[in-house]
Protein backbone atom coordinates (compact mmCIF):
# COMPACT_ATOMS: atom_id res chain seq x y z
CA UNK A 1 0.00 0.00 0.00
CA UNK A 2 1.29 3.48 -1.32
CA UNK A 3 0.22 6.50 1.04
CA UNK A 4 0.69 9.83 0.06
CA UNK A 5 0.42 13.32 2.25
CA UNK A 6 -2.67 14.99 1.58
CA UNK A 7 -1.07 17.93 3.35
CA UNK A 8 1.25 18.40 0.91
CA UNK A 9 -1.54 17.72 -2.03
CA UNK A 10 -3.62 20.26 -0.95
CA UNK A 11 -0.72 22.71 -0.65
CA UNK A 12 0.59 21.82 -3.70
CA UNK A 13 -3.15 23.17 -5.62
CA UNK A 14 -3.81 26.06 -3.15
CA UNK A 15 -6.53 24.16 -1.69
CA UNK A 16 -7.56 24.17 2.41
CA UNK A 17 -7.37 20.73 4.54
CA UNK A 18 -9.62 20.96 7.47
CA UNK A 19 -9.03 17.58 9.25
CA UNK A 20 -12.34 16.51 10.47
CA UNK A 21 -15.33 13.59 9.72
CA UNK A 22 -18.36 14.76 8.06
CA UNK A 23 -22.01 14.31 10.09
CA UNK A 24 -24.50 15.56 8.12
CA UNK A 25 -25.84 17.51 4.91
CA UNK A 26 -27.98 20.01 5.00
CA UNK A 27 -29.08 20.66 1.10
CA UNK A 28 -31.94 23.43 1.61
CA UNK A 29 -29.02 25.36 3.77
CA UNK A 30 -26.05 24.00 1.71
CA UNK A 31 -24.23 23.57 4.44
CA UNK A 32 -21.86 20.46 5.75
CA UNK A 33 -21.60 19.50 9.35
CA UNK A 34 -18.83 17.85 10.41
CA UNK A 35 -18.15 15.86 14.05
CA UNK A 36 -16.61 18.73 15.95
CA UNK A 37 -19.89 20.77 15.46
CA UNK A 38 -17.87 23.32 12.75
CA UNK A 39 -20.70 24.54 10.00
CA UNK A 40 -19.04 24.86 6.48
CA UNK A 41 -21.04 26.41 3.86
CA UNK A 42 -20.74 25.48 0.42
CA UNK A 43 -21.65 26.23 -3.26
CA UNK A 44 -20.56 23.33 -4.44
CA UNK A 45 -19.92 19.48 -2.52
CA UNK A 46 -17.86 16.89 -4.04
CA UNK A 47 -17.93 13.82 -1.48
CA UNK A 48 -15.29 11.21 -1.41
CA UNK A 49 -15.97 9.85 1.66
CA UNK A 50 -15.31 6.20 1.01
CA UNK A 51 -17.20 2.94 1.99
CA UNK A 52 -17.24 1.18 5.27
CA UNK A 53 -16.28 -2.17 6.27
CA UNK A 54 -16.79 -4.82 8.50
CA UNK A 55 -15.89 -8.24 8.95
CA UNK A 56 -18.32 -10.60 7.69
CA UNK A 57 -16.85 -13.99 9.58
CA UNK A 58 -16.12 -14.89 12.74
CA UNK A 59 -13.75 -17.57 12.16
CA UNK A 60 -12.01 -15.97 9.66
CA UNK A 61 -8.78 -13.68 9.00
CA UNK A 62 -10.34 -10.92 7.66
CA UNK A 63 -8.46 -8.24 4.92
CA UNK A 64 -8.01 -4.57 5.60
CA UNK A 65 -9.08 -5.09 9.49
CA UNK A 66 -6.20 -3.41 11.91
CA UNK A 67 -4.77 -6.99 12.69
CA UNK A 68 -4.80 -8.35 8.90
CA UNK A 69 -1.12 -7.99 8.23
CA UNK A 70 0.32 -9.86 11.39
CA UNK A 71 -2.19 -12.76 10.98
CA UNK A 72 -1.07 -12.92 7.15
CA UNK A 73 2.19 -13.29 7.90
CA UNK A 74 1.88 -15.65 10.88
CA UNK A 75 -0.54 -17.67 7.98
CA UNK A 76 2.69 -17.73 5.17
CA UNK A 77 4.83 -18.97 8.34
CA UNK A 78 2.46 -21.79 8.63
CA UNK A 79 2.39 -22.77 5.23
CA UNK A 80 6.09 -22.22 4.54
CA UNK A 81 6.31 -24.75 7.54
CA UNK A 82 3.52 -26.99 6.39
CA UNK A 83 1.06 -26.69 9.51
CA UNK A 84 -1.34 -25.07 7.51
CA UNK A 85 -2.39 -27.61 4.18
CA UNK A 86 -5.80 -26.41 3.58
CA UNK A 87 -6.68 -22.77 2.56
CA UNK A 88 -9.87 -21.60 1.67
CA UNK A 89 -10.22 -17.62 0.55
CA UNK A 90 -13.77 -16.14 0.65
CA UNK A 91 -15.53 -13.79 -0.86
CA UNK A 92 -18.92 -12.39 0.90
CA UNK A 93 -21.91 -11.76 -0.79
CA UNK A 94 -21.53 -7.96 -0.04
CA UNK A 95 -18.32 -7.06 -1.54
CA UNK A 96 -18.20 -5.46 -4.72
CA UNK A 97 -13.89 -5.56 -5.62
CA UNK A 98 -12.99 -9.37 -5.20
CA UNK A 99 -9.73 -8.59 -6.89
CA UNK A 100 -7.35 -8.37 -3.40
CA UNK A 101 -8.25 -11.81 -2.55
CA UNK A 102 -7.70 -13.25 -6.19
CA UNK A 103 -4.21 -12.08 -5.76
CA UNK A 104 -3.53 -13.40 -2.22
CA UNK A 105 -4.66 -16.71 -3.39
CA UNK A 106 -1.99 -16.53 -5.99
CA UNK A 107 0.29 -15.03 -4.07
CA UNK A 108 0.03 -18.06 -1.32
CA UNK A 109 0.17 -20.94 -3.97
CA UNK A 110 3.14 -19.75 -5.92
CA UNK A 111 4.97 -19.41 -2.07
CA UNK A 112 3.68 -23.04 -1.32
CA UNK A 113 5.12 -24.03 -4.14
CA UNK A 114 8.29 -22.42 -4.12
CA UNK A 115 8.86 -24.01 -0.34
CA UNK A 116 7.69 -27.34 -1.75
CA UNK A 117 4.78 -27.57 0.46
CA UNK A 118 1.90 -29.10 -0.39
CA UNK A 119 -1.14 -26.98 0.01
CA UNK A 120 -4.64 -27.26 -0.93
CA UNK A 121 -6.42 -23.86 -1.98
CA UNK A 122 -10.32 -23.10 -2.73
CA UNK A 123 -11.46 -19.95 -3.75
CA UNK A 124 -15.02 -19.48 -3.10
CA UNK A 125 -17.25 -16.52 -4.66
CA UNK A 126 -20.54 -15.73 -5.13
CA UNK A 127 -19.57 -14.34 -8.92
CA UNK A 128 -20.54 -16.56 -11.74
CA UNK A 129 -17.36 -16.21 -12.82
CA UNK A 130 -14.30 -15.38 -11.75
CA UNK A 131 -13.59 -11.13 -11.93
CA UNK A 132 -16.64 -11.99 -14.06
CA UNK A 133 -17.50 -8.15 -13.50
CA UNK A 134 -14.88 -7.23 -15.76
CA UNK A 135 -16.01 -9.55 -18.80
CA UNK A 136 -15.29 -12.56 -20.61
CA UNK A 137 -12.04 -12.14 -21.45
CA UNK A 138 -10.27 -11.04 -18.57
CA UNK A 139 -12.49 -13.94 -16.32
CA UNK A 140 -11.18 -16.55 -18.90
CA UNK A 141 -7.88 -15.45 -18.44
CA UNK A 142 -7.71 -14.88 -14.29
CA UNK A 143 -9.62 -18.93 -14.26
CA UNK A 144 -6.33 -19.90 -15.95
CA UNK A 145 -4.39 -18.17 -13.99
CA UNK A 146 -5.80 -19.89 -11.02
CA UNK A 147 -5.72 -23.53 -12.54
CA UNK A 148 -2.36 -23.11 -13.44
CA UNK A 149 -1.55 -22.62 -9.78
CA UNK A 150 -4.09 -25.48 -8.84
CA UNK A 151 -6.47 -23.31 -6.97
CA UNK A 152 -10.03 -24.75 -6.58
CA UNK A 153 -13.10 -22.61 -7.93
CA UNK A 154 -16.52 -22.33 -6.62
CA UNK A 155 -18.49 -19.89 -8.34
CA UNK A 156 -21.91 -18.80 -7.12
CA UNK A 157 -21.13 -19.62 -3.50
CA UNK A 158 -22.53 -17.64 -0.45
CA UNK A 159 -20.47 -18.73 2.23
CA UNK A 160 -20.99 -19.61 6.03
CA UNK A 161 -18.62 -20.64 8.73
CA UNK A 162 -20.49 -22.58 11.36
CA UNK A 163 -17.09 -23.48 13.31
CA UNK A 164 -13.66 -23.01 13.12
CA UNK A 165 -12.02 -24.67 10.02
CA UNK A 166 -15.62 -24.96 8.32
CA UNK A 167 -16.92 -23.51 5.02
CA UNK A 168 -20.35 -24.11 3.45
CA UNK A 169 -21.98 -23.17 0.84
CA UNK A 170 -25.85 -21.75 1.60
CA UNK A 171 -27.14 -24.17 -0.91
CA UNK A 172 -25.68 -26.96 1.38
CA UNK A 173 -23.87 -28.75 -1.76
CA UNK A 174 -20.24 -28.52 -0.60
CA UNK A 175 -19.00 -27.83 2.81
CA UNK A 176 -14.98 -28.07 2.96
CA UNK A 177 -12.80 -28.58 5.91
CA UNK A 178 -9.56 -26.18 6.29
CA UNK A 179 -6.79 -25.33 8.31
CA UNK A 180 -7.48 -21.43 7.53
CA UNK A 181 -9.71 -19.48 5.87
CA UNK A 182 -9.08 -15.70 4.58
CA UNK A 183 -11.99 -13.67 3.76
CA UNK A 184 -13.05 -10.03 2.18
CA UNK A 185 -15.28 -7.93 4.60
CA UNK A 186 -17.89 -6.89 3.62
CA UNK A 187 -18.62 -3.63 2.07
CA UNK A 188 -21.48 -1.23 3.26
CA UNK A 189 -22.27 3.30 2.35
CA UNK A 190 -21.64 5.50 4.96
CA UNK A 191 -25.27 6.21 5.35
CA UNK A 192 -25.25 10.26 5.35
CA UNK A 193 -27.97 11.91 7.32
CA UNK A 194 -29.62 14.49 4.65
CA UNK A 195 -29.01 12.73 1.77
CA UNK A 196 -30.96 9.72 -0.01
CA UNK A 197 -29.67 6.54 0.66
CA UNK A 198 -29.04 3.26 -2.42
CA UNK A 199 -29.44 -0.36 -0.67
CA UNK A 200 -26.83 -0.71 1.99
CA UNK A 201 -26.35 2.92 2.57
CA UNK A 202 -24.58 3.82 -0.23
CA UNK A 203 -25.12 7.15 -2.19
CA UNK A 204 -27.22 7.56 -5.45
CA UNK A 205 -25.94 9.33 -8.33
CA UNK A 206 -26.25 9.91 -11.45
CA UNK A 207 -24.65 9.68 -14.89
CA UNK A 208 -22.74 13.14 -14.17
CA UNK A 209 -22.35 11.97 -10.36
CA UNK A 210 -24.82 14.39 -8.91
CA UNK A 211 -26.70 13.08 -5.90
CA UNK A 212 -29.96 11.94 -7.22
CA UNK A 213 -32.39 14.66 -6.50
CA UNK A 214 -29.82 16.71 -4.77
CA UNK A 215 -29.12 19.91 -6.33
CA UNK A 216 -24.61 20.80 -6.32
CA UNK A 217 -24.07 18.05 -3.92
CA UNK A 218 -21.97 15.48 -5.83
CA UNK A 219 -19.97 12.08 -5.05
CA UNK A 220 -17.33 9.59 -6.21
CA UNK A 221 -15.73 6.67 -5.23
CA UNK A 222 -17.06 3.59 -2.71
CA UNK A 223 -19.36 5.64 -1.12
CA UNK A 224 -21.19 5.50 -4.21
CA UNK A 225 -23.72 3.43 -5.83
CA UNK A 226 -21.95 2.33 -8.88
CA UNK A 227 -21.09 -1.88 -8.69
CA UNK A 228 -17.05 -1.17 -9.05
CA UNK A 229 -15.34 -0.08 -6.07
CA UNK A 230 -11.78 0.63 -7.60
CA UNK A 231 -9.30 3.60 -7.37
CA UNK A 232 -9.31 4.65 -11.49
CA UNK A 233 -13.14 4.28 -11.29
CA UNK A 234 -13.41 6.52 -8.08
CA UNK A 235 -11.05 9.47 -10.31
CA UNK A 236 -13.44 8.93 -12.74
CA UNK A 237 -16.39 10.00 -11.21
CA UNK A 238 -14.39 13.33 -9.13
CA UNK A 239 -13.59 13.73 -13.08
CA UNK A 240 -17.02 14.15 -14.09
CA UNK A 241 -17.92 15.54 -11.19
CA UNK A 242 -15.37 18.01 -11.49
CA UNK A 243 -16.60 18.70 -14.73
CA UNK A 244 -20.43 19.69 -13.52
CA UNK A 245 -19.15 21.83 -10.72
CA UNK A 246 -17.09 23.64 -13.34
CA UNK A 247 -19.73 24.49 -15.48
CA UNK A 248 -21.91 25.50 -12.19
CA UNK A 249 -19.32 27.68 -11.69
CA UNK A 250 -19.43 29.57 -15.17
CA UNK A 251 -16.43 27.67 -16.76
CA UNK A 252 -16.52 27.32 -20.55
CA UNK A 253 -16.88 23.22 -20.23
CA UNK A 254 -19.96 20.97 -21.28
CA UNK A 255 -20.16 18.52 -18.62
CA UNK A 256 -19.95 15.28 -19.82
CA UNK A 257 -21.40 12.18 -18.56
CA UNK A 258 -19.72 9.20 -16.71
CA UNK A 259 -18.18 6.39 -19.16
CA UNK A 260 -16.29 3.87 -17.12
CA UNK A 261 -13.09 2.39 -18.41
CA UNK A 262 -11.73 -0.21 -16.03
CA UNK A 263 -7.61 -0.11 -16.05
CA UNK A 264 -5.83 -2.71 -13.65
CA UNK A 265 -3.31 -4.36 -12.28
CA UNK A 266 -3.46 -7.94 -11.27
CA UNK A 267 -0.27 -9.16 -8.87
CA UNK A 268 0.54 -12.62 -9.25
CA UNK A 269 3.37 -13.60 -7.15
CA UNK A 270 5.36 -13.46 -10.75
CA UNK A 271 4.18 -11.57 -13.88
CA UNK A 272 1.59 -9.07 -13.55
CA UNK A 273 -1.35 -9.02 -15.80
CA UNK A 274 -2.81 -5.75 -16.98
CA UNK A 275 -6.58 -5.83 -17.18
CA UNK A 276 -8.98 -3.55 -19.00
CA UNK A 277 -12.56 -3.39 -19.91
CA UNK A 278 -15.18 -0.47 -20.66
CA UNK A 279 -18.02 -0.71 -18.60
CA UNK A 280 -21.94 0.26 -20.22
CA UNK A 281 -24.87 -0.63 -18.56
CA UNK A 282 -23.77 -3.06 -16.06
CA UNK A 283 -22.06 -4.73 -18.13
CA UNK A 284 -18.26 -5.47 -19.44
CA UNK A 285 -17.11 -5.06 -22.87
CA UNK A 286 -13.80 -5.03 -24.96
CA UNK A 287 -12.68 -7.29 -21.86
CA UNK A 288 -8.66 -8.06 -22.41
CA UNK A 289 -6.00 -9.44 -20.24
CA UNK A 290 -2.51 -8.72 -21.23
CA UNK A 291 0.97 -8.96 -20.36
CA UNK A 292 1.54 -5.67 -21.10
CA UNK A 293 -0.76 -2.18 -19.99
CA UNK A 294 -2.27 -0.65 -22.82
CA UNK A 295 -2.28 2.68 -20.42
CA UNK A 296 0.20 5.17 -19.25
CA UNK A 297 1.56 5.56 -16.29
CA UNK A 298 1.09 2.02 -15.88
CA UNK A 299 0.60 1.60 -12.13
CA UNK A 300 -1.69 -0.65 -9.72
CA UNK A 301 -5.04 2.17 -10.53
CA UNK A 302 -4.76 4.40 -13.51
CA UNK A 303 -6.81 7.58 -13.45
CA UNK A 304 -6.41 10.43 -15.91
CA UNK A 305 -4.83 13.09 -14.17
CA UNK A 306 -4.41 11.45 -10.64
CA UNK A 307 -1.37 8.79 -11.66
CA UNK A 308 0.47 11.51 -13.84
CA UNK A 309 0.24 14.28 -10.86
CA UNK A 310 1.45 11.42 -8.32
CA UNK A 311 4.31 10.31 -10.41
CA UNK A 312 5.77 14.03 -11.12
CA UNK A 313 4.93 15.22 -7.86
CA UNK A 314 6.38 11.53 -5.71
CA UNK A 315 7.90 9.69 -8.07
CA UNK A 316 5.51 7.40 -8.11
CA UNK A 317 1.79 5.97 -9.10
CA UNK A 318 -1.13 5.54 -6.68
CA UNK A 319 -1.38 1.91 -5.36
CA UNK A 320 -4.11 3.21 -2.58
CA UNK A 321 -4.18 6.47 -1.98
CA UNK A 322 -5.01 7.78 1.64
CA UNK A 323 -3.88 9.06 4.89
Amino acid sequence: MQRFPLAAITGDIGAELLPDRLAAVVPSERVVQTDSGALHRYAALLLGIGGRIRARYEHAITLETSRSSDLLRDLIKGVESGYVRRLAFVVPPSVAWPLPVYELALFTAKRASEVRVELAVTLLTPEDAPLGMLGDDVSRGVSELLADRGIEVITSAYCEMPEIGQVETASGNRRLEVDRVVALPELYGPGVPGLPEAPDGFIPVDAHCQVHGVERVYAAGDATDFPIKQGGIAAQQADVAAQAIAALAGAPVKPEPFHPVFHGMLLTGALPRYLSADISGGHAINSKITMQPSWSPSDKISAKYLAPYLVDTFGSGPGRTGE
